[in-house]
């Protein structure tokens, strides 16, 4: 758990430009984001996830030893953004009616998406090395989420994780072919990344509709917000990281 002082909350640190590579959470970070809710519309609530999805989502807590850097385990971009982005891809699926199968694919990628990244600042191409090893280490991978690894699946999970961080303006030729056959997929991990970002400490760096094409993020924006605090408040209470997560996910009834 952090033990940043309130003088050196994240917040803080982030308007002074002194944020350090390894970023975690602390009490007046999180009272920050709960002052600044934004003013979300009404709209209708999210469904609770299928049962396949739910157990996917348990498994997203990752083993500690496929970090590229333990230090990343419990910080912004560590377990709790993991297991968060992979619920939001599993709500995400459930509103486009994703078939199960590309559901586990998505919850997989999602999980895996930020796995080799050395800290919390930009890392480029971290997206690309987390794309290696999990080809590398697929039997591995998706035997711990109960799956089978097959060529197109590997190829799918692999090819949206190497483009998560790769904006849609910045795509290559070759970024434009492989997105053009893991489309769907690669789109709805973006979308479920971009909504996990209510937990950074800068207003400017919250969900931007730019960033994605999946119109179906717009109406998950107060989940996802709701998801951050509950699971942060939880995790600076003593939870685990994958406790933490689980607990908010349960209290926005999104889990049985």
């Amino acid at each position: 758990m952090s033990t940043t002082s309130p003088a050196d909350s994240l917040v803080e640190l982030a308007a002074r430009k002194q944020l350090p590579h390894h970023q975690f959470t602390d009490p007046a970070t999180v009272r920050w984001i709960t002052t600044n809710r934004p003013d979300f519309p009404d709209g209708p609530p999210p469904p609770t996830l299928r049962p396949s999805s739910q157990e996917l989502v348990t498994r997203a807590a990752i083993p500690r030893d496929w970090l590229a850097e333990p230090k990343c385990q419990d910080s912004l971009h560590g377990v709790r953004h993991a297991m968060r982005t992979a619920a939001l891809a599993a709500l995400l699926a459930e509103v486009v009616g994703l078939s199960d199968k590309d559901t586990a694919t998505l919850v997989l990628a999602a999980a895996l998406h930020d796995c080799r990244r050395l800290h919390d600042k930009d890392d480029r191409g971290h997206g690309a090395r987390a794309a290696i090893w999990l080809t590398d280490n697929a039997d591995t991978v998706f035997s711990h989420f109960g799956l089978t690894a097959t060529p197109s699946r590997i190829t799918a999970a692999a090819t949206a994780v190497r483009l998560h961080d790769v904006p849609y303006e910045h795509f290559a030729p070759d970024d434009h072919t492989d997105h053009s056959h893991a489309e769907t997929i690669s789109d709805l991990l973006k979308a479920a990344d971009a909504l996990d970002r209510y937990r950074l400490p800068k207003l400017t760096w919250w969900p931007d509709p730019a960033r994605v094409r999946t119109e179906s993020a717009t109406g998950l924006r107060t989940t996802a917000f709701e998801l951050v605090i509950r699971s942060e408040a939880a995790w600076l209470a003593g939870a685990s990281g994958a406790d933490a997560v689980l607990a908010g996910l349960a209290h926005l009834r999104l889990i049985t």
